[in-house]
């Protein structure tokens, strides 16, 4: 399965210590197969630092995990049992890790949804609504690789592509700075998340052959409604 981790750095080499505790699943190096999703998560990082969002491909080998006979723990939807296991994770008052598995998979419990548990905490709402609302929200993805040792069932993908996106995506984001006088800001905004950029970041279009020119004059005809 090929999994993405967006962030303001390329990941060459993963570190564990890094990651923050009290997070979904708990401390631990977090991927998605939902490549838009990794980009997002980029480019909210490096808005946060001033930087510029970079997305880092791995392959998943699933069958490592499972010939090693790692524990692992797969939540295919929301349920009250997610519910459950995020609460779990996200409390401060308990001994953490909060729990023995080595890889998690499920969905990611964004800032709505957050905001749904902590009604539910308080109260204001009950279990089973609680999970009826979250069971309409757009899907979402993530894996928790908890440990060292399930790292190894992570393989960095190394495209020469995903050099060539990159410096593609530095001159256009440059070009829109210096055509149209706005903020750096903005420039990532208007590229990272248009239609020609999710093309652009999937090799198999071929579009990152492309100079870097045309690529820039198709994303202005994409959003040429937005600079009116």
């Amino acid at each position: 399965m090929r999994v993405f981790h967006g962030s303001d750095v390329r990941i060459e080499k993963i570190d564990l210590t890094k990651g923050g505790e009290f997070k979904d699943f708990g401390r631990g190096f977090y991927v998605t197969n939902i490549r838009k999703h990794a980009h997002q998560r980029a480019i909210d990082i490096a808005a946060l630092h001033g930087t510029k969002p970079v997305v880092t491909e791995f392959e998943f080998m699933e069958a490592y995990p499972v010939t090693m006979r790692m524990a692992m723990k797969s939540f295919d939807t929301v349920s009250e049992e997610w519910v459950q296991f995020v609460i779990l994770n996200r409390n401060r008052t308990v001994n953490h890790p909060a729990h023995a598995y080595q890889i998690v998979e499920g969905p990611i419990a964004n800032d709505w949804v957050t905001t749904q548990i902590d009604r539910y905490r308080k109260g204001k709402i009950t279990l089973t609504e609680l999970v009826d609302r979250l069971q309409y929200r757009e899907p979402t993805h993530q894996i928790c690789f908890c440990t060292v040792e399930s790292l190894m069932a992570l393989e960095l993908v190394e495209d020469t592509a995903l050099f060539d996106i990159e410096d593609i995506s530095n001159k256009i984001i440059e070009s829109l700075i210096s055509e149209y006088e706005i903020k750096e800001s903005e420039a990532l905004h208007y590229l990272y998340n248009s239609n020609i950029y999710t093309e652009l970041t999937n090799p198999d279009t071929g579009i990152y052959t492309h100079s870097w020119e045309d690529i820039y004059h198709l994303l202005l005809e994409e959003i040429k409604d937005k600079f009116k």
